[in-house]
């Protein structure tokens, strides 16, 4: 496997692209790591923060290929994992697609700061690559361009304006059908994880110093214990 990187800030997460190729996983080292007073382990160094990203890229990257063929033969495997290099964003990661349809995997330098551990990053990592496996992206667009056109029929029917019935049916559609996605994700991330050699319940505890969006009914993620639940659940079985 080869990667490169490319470092901006001096001393400071930087920008990186990771390229990789599909070679066997090895067992991934542990990272020491320590823990405060009330158990919850405390931030890592820049420089420990950036090792540990490495580690996983190599070790999950080639697991979420292999998911990936096995699972969605059909599909665009070559997973690209990239670094949003804006010091000013929040913690996130994402999974998007390029022009060629090649599966982008991003990730801020704030989300891989916020890290405590291999188990964390390794967690996230699988949980995006599971957005692209299970195609999610296109699955959300089609349901939200159901929502919109059921919007646009229901508004028309009762005289209000389309394009609002329109906007809300698809927003309504989207969300309410990402909450699923999410957990699909955490179900099929936990496999990656684990099959890359972490620990998904260790790595789930990011869960636990994020805001909980509760059971909203707009919103687009499922509260943090029904995640939590499920990667215990998926785990125990694997």
């Amino acid at each position: 496997m080869r990667l490169v990187f490319s470092f901006i800030a001096a001393a400071a997460l930087g920008a990186c692209t990771v390229e990789t190729a599909e070679t066997p996983a090895s067992k991934p080292a542990p990272a020491p790591t320590t823990t405060t007073k009330a158990g919850s382990p405390p931030k890592v160094s820049s420089r420990t923060a950036v090792a540990n990203f490495k580690a996983v890229v190599r070790q999950v990257e080639p697991v979420a290929e292999q998911e990936c063929r096995a699972r969605a033969p059909d599909l665009n495997c070559d997973f690209k994992i990239v670094v949003d290099e804006r010091t000013n964003q929040p913690p996130n990661a994402f999974q998007t697609l390029d022009k060629s349809g090649r599966p982008i995997l991003g990730f801020t330098i704030a989300l891989i700061a916020d890290a405590r551990n291999r188990d964390e990053v390794a967690f996230v990592m699988g949980h995006e690559a599971a957005h692209h496996i299970s195609k999610h992206l296109a699955k959300q667009q089609q349901t939200a361009m159901g929502g919109a056109i059921i919007g646009g029929i229901i508004a028309a029917s009762v005289g209000l304006d389309v394009n609002a019935g329109q906007q809300l049916g698809g927003t309504v559609g989207a969300r309410a059908y990402s909450k699923n996605n999410e957990l699909e994700a955490d179900a099929l991330g936990t496999v990656i994880a684990k099959r890359a050699g972490y620990d998904p319940v260790r790595g789930a505890e990011f869960f636990t110093r994020i805001p909980d969006p509760g059971d909203r009914f707009l919103g687009t993620h499922p509260p943090n214990a029904s995640r939590i639940e499920t990667v215990r659940k998926v785990n125990s079985q694997l």
